[in-house]
């Protein structure tokens, strides 16, 4: 493997994400999350993956029935992805409103699926199918990247929604969005594995019908965090 393949997958993983991150921070451009902390997240997100590798092939090893082992794989990548956002970011005084807890699960989610995305196209480039690789860079884009977002969105809304209650409220909002994280992250394996080019359609409407419910709460948390807020101010 050539420094030159290297190079690409690293391109390749990384630009699905940070087009995504993009349009994220562009919605959040009327209160701007300090950037340090924006790339902390998204290297923690990152830094995740090499720890889900050897959970994951354990599972596979030791789990029998496709539906325990996507379960299995699902419930590792979230608690990871959240566990990176508690220990890293959440606890920090910049994460002081309740649109903040959404922006940085999405931000770590973004930092594993771009690394995840290197590893996966590790394979075709290194074999010298460029444009196999870049179908499949397209598909995790549209699907793969999105599915971390939405799934790590899920858990940042309930932390975001329960911002103002005491400690055990916050502490069943958190494991119910971890809940429902892992259902959808199951839910997208099942479809995306062992289907054929139908249930793959499934798996992607599935996707980005939850995305476009997501985007809306958004903006429905942006406005009752902001309604009462001047135009310039925070």
């Amino acid at each position: 493997m050539t420094l030159t393949t290297l190079g690409y997958a690293f391109l390749g993983g990384l630009l699905p994400s940070l087009i995504w991150l993009y349009f994220l921070l562009k919605e959040d451009a009327r209160c701007p999350e300090p950037r340090t902390l924006i790339a902390l997240a998204f290297v923690a997100g990152m830094a995740a993956v090499p720890l889900a590798l050897p959970l994951e092939q354990y599972a596979l090893t030791h789990l029998t029935g496709a539906l325990s082992i996507y379960v299995a794989w699902a419930t590792i990548e979230e608690l990871l992805k959240y566990g990176m956002a508690a220990s890293f970011i959440l606890w920090r005084r910049a994460v002081d409103e309740a649109p903040d807890y959404v922006i940085y699960m999405i931000t770590v989610a973004l930092g594993f699926a771009a690394a995840e995305n290197m590893l996966f196209l590790l394979a075709p480039l290194s074999g010298g199918h460029f444009t196999a690789g870049l179908r499949t860079d397209d598909l995790r884009f549209l699907g793969s990247t999105l599915l971390h977002v939405i799934a790590s969105a899920a858990i940042g809304f309930a932390l975001a929604f329960s911002a103002a209650k005491g400690p055990g409220v916050r502490v069943v909002a958190a494991a119910s969005g971890l809940i429902l994280a892992i259902a959808l992250h199951t839910a997208f394996n099942m479809l995306i594995i062992n289907g054929g080019a139908s249930t793959a359609l499934a798996a992607f409407f599935l996707v980005w019908m939850v995305a476009v419910v997501f985007f809306a709460a958004f903006e429905v948390l942006k406005y009752f965090q902001y309604r009462n807020t001047p135009n310039n101010t925070c």
